[in-house]
C-alpha cells in the first residue's frame, strides 16, 4: 500500500519568500513557518524585517529587489546561510497608478523592475541552491505570485501592473519548460482580491470588503487560509506532476461563474 502520510508535508524544508513582511507574502510565510519550514523573508524596510522576524521566528533581511544590487545581495545572503533551498516564492511586487496621459517612466520602471526583472534574476541566482535541494529530495519548487489582473483587463489606471503580471505568467511557463529537466517545477498563483497594501484603497473597511466580495462568484474576498492552502500544495510532494500552471485564486472571478439559486 502506498504511504501518503507525508504527501502534503513541508516539515524540514527551507523556503525563501520575497515581500514576506506583509500582505500575501506574510500569509505564505506564516503558513510555511507553522508547517515546520525554515523560512527566509526579505523586504525593502529593515523595520518591517525586524518585526516579521520577531512575530514569526523566521529569518529576515532588508534588500531592495527592484535593483540588481539588491537581488544579488539577497541571493548572496541566502547562499551564505543555506546550501539548499527547497522552495522559492517570488512574491515581492509594486503597483503604480496614474492617469494614462500622466503615467511616468519612473512608475513604469519601478513596477517592471520589481515585478518582472527581479523574479527572473533571483530565480537565476538561487538556482544552485534549488538544484542542491533536488539532489537531496528529488524536487525543487518555484512559486511566482502573479495576479488576476494579468488574466483580465483591469478598470484602474495602473498600466504597468497588469502588464507585469501577464509577463510573470508567461515567464512561469518559459522557466517551467527550461527547468523541468532539473526536476524544478515552476508554477504561478494569480490572486484575486486579498487584503494587502496594494488593495487597501478598496478593502480598507468592512463596506469595501463586502462590496468587492459580492462581485466574486463565491461571495467573498480571499482569506489567508486560501493563500496558505494553495501555496503549501504547490510546495509539497502532492504537486509533483504540475508545472507551468497559472492558477487563479480568485473565488471564480476570472471565469465569471455564477451560482444557480
Amino acid at each position: 500500500m502506498n504511504d501518503y502520510s507525508d504527501l502534503f508535508s513541508l516539515a524540514g524544508k527551507t523556503a525563501v519568500v520575497t515581500g514576506g513582511t506583509r500582505g500575501i507574502g506574510e500569509m505564505i510565510a506564516t503558513g510555511f513557518v507553522n508547517m515546520g519550514v525554515k523560512t527566509y523573508v526579505t523586504s525593502r524596510k529593515a523595520g518591517a524585517c525586524d518585526a516579521i522576524k520577531e512575530k514569526l521566528g523566521c529569518e529576515a533581511a532588508p534588500f531592495d529587489l527592484s535593483t540588481m544590487d539588491g537581488v544579488e545581495g539577497f541571493a548572496e545572503y541566502v547562499a551564505e546561510r543555506e546550501e539548499k533551498i527547497d522552495i522559492l516564492v517570488n512574491n515581492a511586487g509594486a503597483l503604480w497608478a496614474e492617469p494614462l496621459e500622466l503615467y511616468t517612466e519612473e512608475g513604469w520602471d519601478r513596477t517592471i523592475d520589481l515585478n518582472v526583472k527581479s523574479v527572473f534574476f533571483l530565480t537565476q541566482k538561487l538556482l544552485p541552491q534549488l538544484r542542491a535541494a533536488v539532489s537531496v529530495t528529488g524536487r525543487g519548487r518555484v512559486i511566482n505570485i502573479g495576479s488576476v489582473e494579468g488574466l483580465t483587463t483591469p478598470a484602474w489606471d495602473n498600466y504597468a501592473y497588469p502588464i507585469s503580471k501577464a509577463a510573470v505568467h508567461q515567464m512561469t511557463k518559459v522557466l517551467a519548460n527550461r527547468l523541468a529537466k532539473d526536476k524544478i517545477t515552476v508554477n504561478a498563483i494569480a490572486p484575486g482580491p486579498f487584503e494587502s497594501k496594494m488593495t487597501a484603497f478598496v478593502l480598507a473597511n468592512d463596506a469595501g470588503k463586502a462590496a468587492v466580495g459580492a462581485a466574486m462568484p463565491l461571495g467573498r474576498i480571499g482569506m489567508p487560509d486560501d493563500m496558505v492552502g494553495l501555496s503549501a500544495f504547490l510546495a509539497s510532494r502532492a504537486s509533483d506532476y504540475i508545472t507551468g500552471a497559472v492558477i487563479p485564486l480568485d473565488g471564480g472571478f476570472v471565469i465569471g461563474a455564477r451560482s444557480w439559486d
